[in-house]
């Protein structure tokens, strides 16, 4: 009986590993992947795409195409005083006319209160870069890269596919080698 319950006791922790590759964040800023570094400042962000799933938070690629909200809380309070600006702009090869690659721009502008948030609707899949700037003794930049309606991500297909070899050599393992022993 203990062999049967060794046996199982992968399966079920696989189940979970989808779940444990979404994870995010922590207790520790070091290892919270949704900050944002802007020079020495911090931010922490968040999104959510409430016509797909409401209780979803996500801090990399967007899932989905649609309505989605972002939100960014300045961790490090000096931020409070200093004028943000936000910008979206599709990823090409140059970058010398932002105008034309802009698909939402938000002007600096002082968030006492610490917290800042912009909604927008991507109309379709592809691949996006944010440009976070706060002015300080100078321009700091955050500039990352992400992708939009590409919700089969490699992350996930690889979660599945380890999640079906562990079944697999789990259902191996008990008709091979524990039900032949059992039956003796």
């Amino acid at each position: 009986m203990k062999v049967t319950t060794l046996a199982i006791f992968p399966l079920v922790f696989c189940l979970f590993l989808p779940q444990l590759t979404l994870a995010h964040g922590g207790l520790s800023m070091d290892k919270d992947i949704c900050r944002l570094r802007v020079g020495p400042y911090n931010i922490h962000f968040v999104g959510y795409q409430p016509e797909h799933s409401a209780e979803k938070e996500f801090c990399e690629d967007i899932p989905n195409i649609g309505h989605t909200i972002v939100v960014l809380d300045y961790v490090d309070q000096e931020l409070r005083a200093l004028p943000t600006e936000v910008r979206i702009i599709r990823d090409s090869d140059s970058e010398d006319n932002l105008d034309a690659i802009t698909v939402l721009y938000m002007p600096p502008k002082i968030y006492p209160t610490g917290t800042l948030n912009f909604e927008h609707t991507f109309k379709e899949p592809g691949k996006f870069v944010g440009l976070v700037t706060v002015a300080d003794t100078q321009k700091l930049v955050a500039r990352f890269p992400f992708s939009v309606g590409r919700s089969g991500s490699i992350g996930k297909i690889v979660a599945w596919i380890l999640l079906a070899l562990a079944i697999g050599a789990g259902l191996y393992f008990y008709t091979v080698r524990i039900r032949p022993r059992l039956s003796v």
